[in-house]
């Protein structure tokens, strides 16, 4: 599989590949993951790291993944995200992780898995769409 970045005519740097979209939202302050369909190992991880790219280059971004669409756990990958995710991803600027979820709450208890970890170090949401991170981040993370 290939992954393509791709330049804006506002320099918004964005990732795009047969699995997932990565875009920085530059109103809101986030990277925004849209998990297009199931992935592992290198295609579910290097969207992660570019990710984790974005949030270092803007002070105080947030992450946010809609899983919506193609998201599952596997045990491996569920691993390096504590491994290797989890610790990058503490070194930025970051304060807060939104997942967009389904109103049948399907996934729930998957994600709940990985944010027992990451609610060690960021604030973990439960949103069901984008306007509802915006909500919180205006109530919550307004600089």
């Amino acid at each position: 599989m290939f992954a393509v970045v791709i330049l804006t005519e506002v320099t918004t740097l964005m990732y795009r590949s047969e699995f997932s979209d990565v875009d920085y939202l530059e109103d809101l302050n986030v990277v925004f993951v849209k998990w297009k369909k199931f992935c592992r190992q290198e295609d579910y991880r290097n969207p992660l790291l570019y990710a984790i790219d974005v949030m270092q280059n803007h002070i105080n971004c947030h992450y946010v993944a809609d899983t919506r669409d193609g998201f599952e756990n596997e045990d491996a990958d569920t691993q390096w995200i504590f491994d290797c995710f989890l610790p990058q991803t503490a070194l930025t600027t970051c304060q807060a992780i939104f997942f967009i979820i389904d109103d049948d709450h399907k996934l729930k208890e998957e994600l709940e898995g990985q944010a027992s970890e990451l609610k060690k170090h960021f604030a973990v949401h439960y949103c069901f769409n984008l306007d509802e991170v915006k909500s919180i981040l205006e109530s919550k993370y307004a600089t």
